[in-house]
């Protein structure tokens, strides 16, 4: 029986090209799901939340690629106090010119398992202020039966970014603002 060359590369080929394609994965965030919390300490401490409009992850286990983008409504930062509120997204955010804040992965180092925990560093651009950084999260990432959480602490040093100061008189707050991030969704 002879085995023509083309049948011989297709049988290869095939596996090797589905292998790839298994380490291919995409991570879709559900808003709802998802936490965006952030704090400020000094003098007179403030926490609140911001909601997540979007977030949607592809990477490659195996070669370690990363692409896609996290999107948060500037303008849905709330405090729990509504004239504090009202200065953030007004006179320190703009919400008004800049209405998205934005992390665009480009990278990521550490190993990624395809089930349980895995911890990661995540590396990409974020932009805020209309301003690109870049910045890299340090991410908790949990991937079982088709779902994936990944969560991280990071901190946004606002004011050397260009933000304003919303210190006034004797309330001030620190320069730099805490951020919590748990993205919550599907992987397919």
């Amino acid at each position: 029986m002879k085995i023509h060359a083309k049948t011989l590369l297709l049988c290869l080929i095939v596996p090797l090209a589905l292998a790839a394609n298994a380490q291919h994965q995409t991570f879709t965030a559900d808003p709802g799901a998802s936490s965006i919390a952030f704090s400020l300490s000094g003098s007179h401490s403030v926490k609140g939340v911001f909601h997540l409009s979007s977030a949607r992850i592809d990477f490659n286990r195996t070669a370690q690629t990363i692409s896609g983008n996290v999107v948060v409504g500037a303008d849905s930062g709330v405090s729990g106090e509504k004239n504090r509120d009202a200065k953030m997204n007004n006179s320190v955010l703009e919400t008004d010119k800049f209405a998205e804040i934005t992390f665009v992965p480009k990278f990521f180092s550490g190993t990624l398992a395809a089930s349980g925990d895995s911890t990661l560093q995540v590396s990409g651009i974020f932009t805020l202020h209309g301003a690109a950084h870049d910045l890299t999260l340090p991410m908790q990432v949990h991937i079982e039966n088709g779902r994936m959480t990944a969560k991280g602490h990071f901190t946004v040093p606002y004011v050397q970014w260009g933000l304003k100061d919303p210190s006034i008189f004797i309330l001030k707050v620190a320069k730099e603002v805490g951020i919590d991030l748990a993205l919550t969704g599907g992987l397919s």
